[in-house]
């Protein structure tokens, strides 16, 4: 047996569209964009994101960051193992750091509003003070520094 006698073993693909022993139209139907040759189907995913509005415009996070906000109640409450007699107690970043009420890293403006009642006398520095929180601080015996517009 001879290379060229071999029978070939591979069967030939089916080429539908081209009429012979699957009639006229081969199995693909009467018309339409499935019977023509070199069809191509738009997918249905492509169809929902044309229907999804576009999105415009874009806006970058505001550079200001939140200051942070203390009530004068709570700092009362927080700060009593600081205080020592009837002496203001001297209230910045260092001593909110020391008592645990704000994080060493933290850049960003501290504010005092009038929240809870104050019951020890505090010297605020370095910090925005409230009209309502200034009135109880001076009432307790402290001082507000001067008032920030």
């Amino acid at each position: 047996m001879q290379l060229h006698e071999l029978k070939s073993i591979k069967k030939r693909k089916q080429r539908i569209g081209r009429s012979g022993k699957r009639g006229s139209y081969s199995g693909r139907g009467v018309k339409g964009q499935k019977s023509r040759a070199g069809r191509r189907m738009r997918p249905a995913e492509r169809d929902i994101i044309l229907r999804i509005p576009k999105r415009r415009g874009f806006r970058n996070m505001p550079m200001a960051r939140n200051p942070a906000i203390f009530n004068v109640g709570d700092l009362s409450r927080a700060l009593k193992s600081f205080a020592q007699g009837s002496a203001p107690l001297t209230l910045d970043r260092a001593l909110l750091v020391a008592a645990g009420l704000l994080k060493k890293n933290f850049s960003g403006e501290v504010k005092l509003l009038a929240g809870g009642d104050i019951t020890i006398p505090l010297r605020v520095t370095g910090m925005r003070v409230s009209k309502g929180a200034r009135k109880k601080i001076e009432k307790a015996g402290g001082n507000a520094g001067e008032p920030s517009n």
